[in-house]
């Protein structure tokens, strides 16, 4: 038996391997991220992640707070209102930050700001100081979200791919590990140590991490060319319905995730005498499953279209919701039982309430 030349082991081998080393990350030769890309993508999926861990641990101690406070549900309802104020006036601000200081530069400052800011609701014994604390939380929440998302989209037009679900599915992962934690402490842990607790994990997070950022300069944006400015064209009527569609979505959308993460946990656990720790499980199911769609959204996308998937998902969310604001008790088997939440059987009225009118919301605008 004839055994092959060394020179033709070498001529076949090394082609193949060529081809293993395009395939990896990185690679030479693909369409692949280049090395900086990589980690900047791996920086940025861990700042994700941070939002949603630490947003899914404040999240889980809003029942544990509510007690501490002696707030009614309705005065509760006022201070919680304290975080999207917050986030809205932040929001219309980081543009700008962004546009002067870099949306990598803003995302680190919010990432040092928003673990602080955590700590912050434990430590009040009032609805009008919860809701004031609230209020910083919220703009630190909103700023990070609005130059991480920044970032990402800078990044996803230098890859050239659609990469954006993975960074809110990390968002989603980072809920649902936030929750998980939550939940097994949330019996025997108070609710400051837990959340100064994540204040210490937060930082040093982004002390790991936003050095990555930092040293990425995004690529310079292309000169003006000297000439007459062309004057401002409106948009005809047909785009400026669609913006306006599209808003109502994110609209409806924000409002009943923002009903399941302020009220999931109360609901559970005084609505339906759920375990603290099993209330804190309700938020962490639902950040696994937002996981899930998240990372299946650019297969998604890819086969069923953009309409398709909006609209697929849209209904999916509003038979969720309206099938866990009609469920009256917990059972060890999970039988549904219909019948409105906060009727008169004893329960609080609110928390079911504030669910089923997130679903009106939810469902009319998808």
């Amino acid at each position: 038996m004839l055994r092959p030349s060394p020179e033709r082991l070498y001529a076949e081998f090394v082609p193949l391997l060529n081809k293993l080393r395009t395939a990896l990350p990185g690679g030479p030769g693909g369409d692949t991220a280049p090395p900086a890309s990589a980690r900047l993508r791996t920086a940025l999926t861990v700042f994700f992640a941070l939002d949603g861990f630490l947003f899914a641990g404040w999240v889980v101690r809003i029942p544990a707070i509510k007690q501490q406070t002696g707030a009614s549900a309705s005065t509760l309802g006022l201070a919680l209102l304290g975080v999207s104020a917050g986030a809205v006036i932040t929001m219309m601000l980081t543009g700008r930050l962004c546009h002067r200081y870099g949306s990598h530069a803003v995302t680190v400052a919010c990432g040092v700001l928003l673990p602080l800011s955590i700590a912050l609701p434990a430590q009040t014994h009032s609805a009008l100081s919860l809701g004031l604390v609230l209020l910083v939380f919220g703009a630190a929440y909103g700023g990070m979200n609005v130059a991480m998302n920044s970032a990402a989209v800078d990044l996803v037009a230098e890859l050239r791919r659609p990469v954006m679900p993975s960074f809110h599915a990390a968002f989603s992962l980072g809920g649902m590990v936030g929750a998980g934690l939550g939940g097994l402490v949330a019996g025997g842990l108070a609710a400051s140590t837990h959340l100064f607790l994540l204040a210490g994990i937060g930082l040093l997070v982004t002390a790991f991490a936003g050095p990555s950022l930092l040293r990425h300069r995004p690529a310079p944006a292309a000169p003006e060319t000297p000439g007459p400015r062309q004057p401002k064209r409106r948009l005809p009527p047909r785009a400026r319905r669609i913006v306006v569609l599209f808003g109502v979505i994110a609209l409806c959308t924000a409002y009943g995730e923002g009903a399941l993460a302020d009220w999931g946990a109360l609901h559970l656990e005084q609505d339906l005498d759920a375990h603290p720790g099993l209330a804190a499980a309700g938020y962490a199911l639902f950040a696994l499953t937002m996981t899930a769609g998240r990372l299946s959204g650019t297969i998604l996308l890819e086969r069923l279209g953009q309409t398709r998937t909006l609209v697929l998902g849209g209904a999916t969310a509003s038979a969720g919701m309206m099938l866990g604001s009609e469920r009256k008790a917990l059972g060890p088997a999970g039988p549904y039982q219909p019948g409105l939440v906060g009727e008169d059987d004893g329960s609080g009225p609110v928390a079911g309430s504030e669910l089923r009118a997130s679903c009106g919301w939810h469902g009319s605008s998808r």
